[in-house]
């Protein structure tokens, strides 16, 4: 890019503005604001992720794909099955990276409003974090395998916000899926097949957000 070319910019609040480059220097890049155009491309129904980590490269990845689908804010937790443990300033590097990997996806798919990717907890502090927090208006699905799981349409009903819960390599426990139905989640499949870790949330999150 070079001085005079006409670029894009978002503040990640919504909307975007047209720009002129002005100087180009090693560090930093100097533009002229022109207007600003209001678009607005989220769907109509806003899903929270929490999910336990996967290991290796594949929180990235799914991070930048969760973006790009329109996610509205990731929860990464630790549950009883992660590989993947980060504690203290690995942890908050960490998170500083997966929320560029976001902000980089947000540039890509031509998204405006960035999605926050929180710190990460145990399992059980976001629990109690949740715990009485009144799910009025919000669906909470948890990602199952139990016989008794409903399709997710079925279990996410037609509009409204979503929690999505989904678990790590190997799934949640029977005691971690029983500690998020007691606090209102209903466990949802996505079909008879098993998805990897970083395939299910994925899969759900584009059902309920590309349908909006």
């Amino acid at each position: 890019m070079q001085p005079g070319e006409a670029v894009t910019l978002f503040n990640g609040q919504g909307g975007e503005f047209e720009a002129v480059i002005e100087r180009m220097g090693r560090s930093d890049v100097r533009v002229t604001i022109g207007s600003h155009d209001p678009a607005e491309r989220e769907g109509l129904r806003p899903v929270h992720l929490v999910v336990g980590m996967p290991a290796n490269e594949r929180m990235d990845w799914l991070v930048e794909k969760a973006a790009e689908l329109g996610v509205a804010s990731i929860q990464p937790l630790l549950a009883q099955r992660s590989v993947l443990r980060l504690q203290g300033e690995r942890a908050q590097k960490k998170q500083a990276h997966w929320q560029g990997v976001a902000i980089a996806a947000c540039e890509q798919s031509g998204r405006n409003r960035i999605p926050a990717v929180l710190p990460i907890l145990a399992l059980s502090q976001w629990a109690s974090a949740l715990d009485g927090a009144s799910p009025r208006g919000q669906a909470r699905l948890l990602l199952s395998l139990a016989p008794a799981a409903l399709p997710l349409r079925l279990a996410a009903g037609i509009d409204g916000e979503v929690v999505l819960l989904s678990g790590p390599e190997g799934g949640l426990t029977a005691q971690e899926e029983e500690m998020a139905t007691a606090l209102g989640f209903q466990r949802a499949t996505l079909g008879p097949r098993v998805l990897r870790s970083e395939t299910a949330p994925l899969a759900a999150l584009a059902a309920l957000t590309l349908a909006g």
